[in-house]
């Protein structure tokens, strides 16, 4: 993965200077707790509306210290920076300005001081940058979905594996204890034999046709565009400056893959959970009828005939043969033999309890005994840090996150090509129709080809 040529120069002036500067340090440490040796050295990829709740986490922590934050709109970085600098300063009862912000991620990577990195930028920028960080020794910690296109996930896996880094994928939804609970159900056959699983999310990616719009300076367009196409600025992509909600380059097929890739690669990533197909996948992509209009009714069909279909409904819902099982976040619903066991959907219905509490008693009743039992993570970030100490594979390891990253790639195709074909899990091709185009990008621009 070359350097683009425009910025090589400076990159490697920055880097040198970077690997020579001593690190400052606060005057006195804000907590005996954790010994600044011992304290995790993180930096921070991305400073958007998704990192701002990450950050937060992070600088609340004893055991971890911000050292870098970068992204390509100077207001966001330079915020995030001082940020960071006053909380530590407030720790520390001195001033601090250890954090440095940055433009190019590079500039992060290539700094020895740091252990880890938070990975949280649009979803064409996923694949590139862990990859970098990881060939520089980093862990990561890299939003979901994993990348933009099938390929990308390969190589992804290949990296990580090479480089023996700790990888978690910010699949949260694996750490909280309702999905944890469905899956488990699912896995010891308390419904009978699944034969079908809803998955309720938004529309498929359509291309990028925003009108164009004047940049006011301050922003990096030609790096945020990266190695997809550089289109005309459009505020819709990236809003300038702080802002509160998620923008909607998720929704295009050049930067993200619509709401199939952004909240399916949350609920599709709970159905293979449940399905027991981690690290594989589905054998055939089914399109719906008029799929060059539909927004629902794509299918994947797994290898034991179960098929999971893109609906609008509660968000993932399993059906057994004696049973169901419904989950969202805060959400769970348990039935079996036609009866509602356990239930918490709406506040206004289910007042008299709490989603915990019907959780609780059915995992009690239910899976006391399970010859089943899965990872149990209670926090996503915790589970990470944990893992990095230990050097084991956390819960959403980059095998899991790479498979259901693929899963939605691939349930995008039905909509985006009209694909009625059969995949090959384990080699992650075709295995009659498709075309190998699909897997990849027309086109990587600048030298930044994953």
């Amino acid at each position: 993965m070359p350097l683009a040529p425009s910025t090589r120069r400076r990159f490697l002036q920055n880097s040198a200077l970077l690997l020579s500067a001593p690190l400052i340090l606060p005057s006195r440490v804000w907590s005996q707790t954790s010994a600044p040796s011992k304290r995790l050295t993180l930096g921070c990829i991305g400073m958007g509306k998704q990192m701002k709740g990450h950050l937060g986490a992070f600088i609340g922590r004893d055991d971890v210290e911000v050292l870098a934050v970068c992204d390509v709109d100077t207001t966001r970085r330079e915020a995030a920076k001082q940020r960071v600098n006053e909380a530590y300063t407030k720790k520390a009862g001195g001033t601090y300005k250890s954090c440095t912000s940055y433009n190019d991620f590079r500039e992060v990577l290539a700094r020895k001081d740091i252990d880890a990195v938070v990975i949280a930028t649009p979803d064409h920028w996923h694949a590139y940058i862990a990859i970098a960080a990881v060939r520089a020794g980093k862990d990561v910690y890299c939003e979901k979905p994993l990348t933009h296109n099938v390929n990308e996930a390969v190589e992804l896996l290949k990296a990580v594996r090479k480089a023996n880094r700790v990888f978690q994928t910010g699949s949260q939804q694996r750490s909280s204890k309702e999905f944890r609970v469905a899956a488990e159900l699912v896995r010891n056959g308390v419904i009978g034999r699944v034969h079908s699983v809803n998955v309720s999310f938004g529309d498929p990616a359509k291309p990028c046709n925003l009108p164009v719009e004047q940049m006011e300076p301050g922003l990096d367009w030609n790096l945020w565009c990266g190695g997809a196409p550089l289109v005309g600025y459009s505020s819709v992509l990236s809003p300038r400056g702080i802002h509160d909600h998620f923008p909607k380059w998720r929704d295009t097929w050049e930067f993200g893959g619509g709401m199939i890739t952004d909240w399916g690669a949350h609920h599709i990533d709970i159905a293979q959970w449940a399905l027991n197909v981690d690290g594989s996948g589905p054998v055939e992509i089914r399109a719906p009828q008029n799929w060059e209009t539909a927004k629902r009714g794509a299918q994947l069909v797994y290898a034991d005939g179960t098929v999971l279909t893109h609906v609008k409904g509660k968000g993932v819902s399993f059906y057994g043969t004696e049973g169901e099982i419904h989950v969202n976040r805060g959400k769970f619903e348990f039935i079996l033999d036609g009866k509602t066991l356990h239930k918490f959907w709406e506040k206004e219905v289910d007042k008299t309890t709490s989603m915990e509490r019907e959780v609780t008693l059915t995992e009690r009743e239910h899976l006391a005994n399970a010859k089943v039992k899965l990872y149990n993570s209670k926090s996503h970030f915790q589970d990470f840090l944990d893992c990095v100490q230990s050097r084991k594979q956390p819960i959403c390891d980059v095998a899991i996150g790479a498979s259901s990253a693929i899963a939605c790639h691939l349930l995008n195709f039905a909509y985006h090509y009209g694909a009625n074909v059969q995949w090959n899990p384990q080699r992650n091709k075709f295995a009659s129709g498709g075309s190998s185009k699909w897997l990849t990008r027309d086109r990587y621009r600048d030298g930044w080809k994953v």
